[in-house]
Formats: structure tokens, C-alpha cells, sequence
């Protein structure tokens, strides 16, 4: 399978519906709670080839998204990581600030 166009993620983070951001933790909620309401062992007979179809959708949807999140190149250099938290962002943009930052004691 290649990388998944925008327009299948987009589908898929609909079908599972998850909103423009996510993470991981998210999708997999969505995955799992989605497979509980529609899994055929908790419906009626009658519903079975629904929930079939239904299941055969989420699943795509999340395998989808899935790849998606595993061809994501993520950095572990110190720059980069740093620049993902807001404290660490905050002391280098204005950690020796007076009226923005503390000035002192930054630790």
C-alpha cells in the first residue's frame, strides 16, 4: 500500500470522526469505540450485514489513518524537541525578559 492520498485520510478521519488534529491515542479511541457500537456480536440478526459493513469501513478508515501516522517523519534532535514544549519555547523567546519573563531563576 502507498502513502494514502489526502482525500482517503481525509475520509477516513471522518469516518472514525476525529476532527483536523489528532494523535494517536485519539484515533485508537475513536477505532475502539466505534468497533464496540458496531461490532455484529452486539446487534440484533437483523442488522448483521450492517454491522459487517460497517466494520469492514472502520477498520479501513484506521488501517488508512495508520499508515498515514507511520510514513510521519518525526525529530529527535534537541531543537526540535524543545520546540514542541511551550515552557522550553517560552525561556528561549523570553526567559531574561523583565515584564514577560521572570528575569531570574529559570531553571
Amino acid at each position: 500500500m502507498t502513502a494514502p492520498s489526502f482525500a482517503e485520510v481525509d475520509q477516513a478521519r471522518k469516518v472514525l470522526g476525529l476532527g483536523d488534529k489528532a494523535d494517536l491515542a485519539e484515533v485508537k479511541r475513536a477505532q475502539r469505540r466505534l468497533v464496540k457500537e458496531w461490532h455484529p456480536d452486539k446487534r440484533r440478526k437483523a442488522e448483521q450485514a450492517e454491522c459487517h459493513e460497517k466494520m469492514k469501513e472502520i477498520n479501513r478508515a484506521y488501517k488508512i489513518i495508520m499508515k498515514y501516522i507511520e510514513n510521519y517523519r518525526y525529530d529527535f534532535v534537541e531543537s526540535k524537541v524543545s520546540e514542541d514544549d511551550p515552557i522550553a519555547r517560552w525561556k528561549a523567546q523570553f526567559g531574561d525578559d523583565p515584564t514577560w519573563g521572570t528575569g531570574k531563576g529559570w531553571s
